[in-house]
């Protein structure tokens, strides 16, 4: 029978030409349509990615939905960080920085060397003796730590700086703001792009992936959950997934996908914004990133291209969940403490970008989210229902894994234990002499060596496809408007083989346009749009459409961000329209979507659940 643990979901093993288009995306549907699977995980974040692929690749039959676009939710609104959480060490939480830092190596080394690069940050000192003596003892730790997992750890170890040294290395700090410094490394990842490249690749393996497919209930015979009730938002269609156990993987919105299931939740998970400023690299001069000490948590300088990422903030949110709004104070916050230490002030004409993000966390702990847990919690809170939350970006791989282990620990035969560990994400395999020849490269297709090194970073040894459209379409090498980083070809190829199906998902995600060009996308958005019908089959009318919501969310974005408070700018950012959902008033939020009311009962021994769920406050 399909969906036998043991086989593959396509019966063919790895394939690495496999794409999100909108051809597979219709396969993909179908087939969660027809067929009883081994495992469904809901939620395409980077913890549901990461199940789908450690599921797979034991050989079961898998499927991932997702109600918005790839890593739209906090998996794309991160400090863009791979780290062991330095912080960590001073909570005396020494395990999950060894896990943190262990994986940090891993994605380096193996599995992503293409999206996950080394970053060097300094300490800056502000008192003799002592703080050097503590903060060294917790960077030494740290560095053991890293070695811990049997390989070498990919980044050099710390180092003491004099106050000469710290200047010199960043001569934009103010002189009198510290008297000597320590450097240190942890890595970074474009956040977006890693999603969509692990859900990508775990279709490569077999998994049949549907994005913008919104989960509107589970199915249950007697207690035991069985499946799902599906809604492609897309087409409008609705259907049912059966399958022998459910992850979900839904993050922040844990609970509200548990209250569809009828049972009372285990565990809360508890919202944190996160608010990051994108502030031009000219506007301080230095060759490393710095990480500073709040009175409520860290804040980081992080190089990022040709800008900075200024973060972040750490405050309770109980708003909408979809789209987390910054206030004037929140930016006003960052503003503050970065400016105690750089020579010339930084000032708002001088952000480009702005976003925020919601941390998952277990509560339950503490009052305050900077106190909550980042470890995370795996359990089967039904029979067939396993949840999978809290937890850290970087140890995503470690979270799939333990929810996978949960789902086939109830699942009959032996199902091979998990390979992750060695299973590198496409584009990776190959990546150092694909950079080592990127001069031959860029003379082979006429591209000049920077586009070839940014394309390498972007998509490993799969820019050869991105390159291959500019071989047969050569207006497809032109730089998007007031966007030079990014192409055209980028653009389709997103479209095309990367799962995007509306225009913030390219501007947004594929690319950072939305928060790394001035103008946030708004002279690319046309541009960008018209080389998606052509792959999306857009008419005139539905690419206008896009663009003016694109636009609209651009605006309200803008005017959220001059809200006094988190009330203010949710209300101003929830009036651009959701892309995503149409729906009326009897329409409820529920796992990242619009939810809409109950259709009836079900035969007699299968129940229908989750359709009459209250709105989140």
């Amino acid at each position: 029978m399909d969906g036998a643990p043991g086989a593959t979901s396509t019966g063919v093993g790895f394939d690495p030409s496999a794409k999100l288009g909108p051809d597979e995306r219709a396969a993909a549907i179908e087939a969660l349509k027809t067929k009883e699977l081994d495992v469904l995980v809901v939620g395409g974040g980077i913890v549901g990615g990461g199940s789908a692929l450690d599921a797979v690749t034991r050989g079961l039959s898998v499927g991932i939905v997702e109600a918005r676009d790839w890593g739209s939710g906090t998996s794309s609104r991160s400090s863009k960080l791979v780290h062991g959480g330095i912080r960590y060490l001073e909570q005396l939480n020494f395990a999950l920085v060894r896990e943190a830092l262990i994986e940090r190596g891993l994605l380096l080394q193996r599995i992503a060397p293409h999206l996950v690069k080394p970053v060097r940050f300094l300490y800056p000192l502000n008192h003799r003796v002592w703080e050097r003596f503590y903060i060294g003892i917790g960077m030494a730790m740290y560095d053991v730590f890293s070695w811990s997992g049997g390989r070498p750890p990919g980044v050099p170890h710390h180092r003491h700086l004099s106050r000469k040294q710290v200047l010199k290395n960043m001569p934009g700090l103010k002189k009198d703001a510290f008297i000597g410094g320590m450097t240190y490394y942890d890595a970074q990842v474009d956040d977006a792009r890693y999603v969509a490249s692990l859900v990508r690749t775990a279709a490569s393996y077999g998994a049949h992936a549907a994005s913008r497919v919104r989960i509107e209930g589970f199915i249950k015979v007697g207690e035991r959950v069985v499946g799902a009730h599906a809604h492609d938002i897309q087409t409008g269609e609705k259907f049912d997934i059966r399958a022998k156990q459910v992850v979900n993987a839904t993050g922040v919105w844990t609970d509200d996908t548990q209250a569809m299931v009828g049972t009372r939740g285990q565990f809360k998970v508890r919202a944190s914004k996160g608010v990051h400023l994108v502030i031009p690299r000219d506007r301080f001069q230095s060759n490393t990133g710095m990480i500073l000490r709040t009175e409520k948590s860290v804040l980081f300088v992080i190089p990022w291209g040709r800008h900075w990422l200024v973060g972040t903030t750490d405050t309770d949110w109980n708003l909408d969940k979809a789209h987390p709004a910054a206030t004037a104070a929140d930016i006003d916050y960052i503003l503050e403490h970065v400016n105690k230490v750089l020579a010339v002030p930084l000032t708002r004409e001088d952000v480009e970008g702005v976003y925020a993000g919601l941390r998952p966390l277990l509560a339950g702990e503490s009052d305050q989210t900077s106190q909550l847990s980042r470890e995370h919690v795996v359990a089967h809170t039904a029979p067939g229902l396993v949840v999978v939350a809290g937890g850290k970006w970087t140890t995503y791989r470690v979270m799939g894994k333990d929810a996978i282990d949960e789902a086939v620990a109830a699942m009959d035969g032996k199902i091979p234990a998990s390979t992750t560990e060695d299973i590198p994400l496409l584009g990776a395999e190959g990546y150092p002499a694909a950079w080592n020849r990127r001069g031959r490269t860029a003379r082979q297709f006429g591209v000049h060596k920077v586009r070839i090194e940014h394309l390498l970073n972007r998509y490993g040894t799969q820019a050869t496809e991105v390159l291959q459209l500019v071989q047969q379409d050569p207006s497809l090498a032109e730089p998007l408007p007031q966007a030079d980083d990014y192409i055209g070809a980028e653009v389709v190829y997103a479209a095309s083989h990367e799962g995007a199906l509306h225009l913030e998902d390219v501007l947004a995600r594929r690319t950072r346009i939305s928060i790394e060009a001035w103008d946030r996308g708004e002279e690319a958005a046309p541009v960008a749009a018209k080389l998606m019908a052509g792959v999306l089959g857009w008419d005139q009318e539905t690419t206008e459409h896009e663009v003016s919501n694109y636009l609209k969310r651009v605006a309200a974005e803008r005017e959220s961000q001059l809200q006094p408070d988190d009330e203010s700018a949710d209300r101003v950012r929830l009036e651009a329209p959701d892309i995503a959902f149409g729906f009326d008033e009897d329409d409820v939020v529920v796992g990242g979507g619009r939810s809409s009311g109950a259709e009836g009962a079900k035969a007699s021994d299968e129940q229908v659940v989750g359709e009459k769920t209250s709105e989140p406050k």
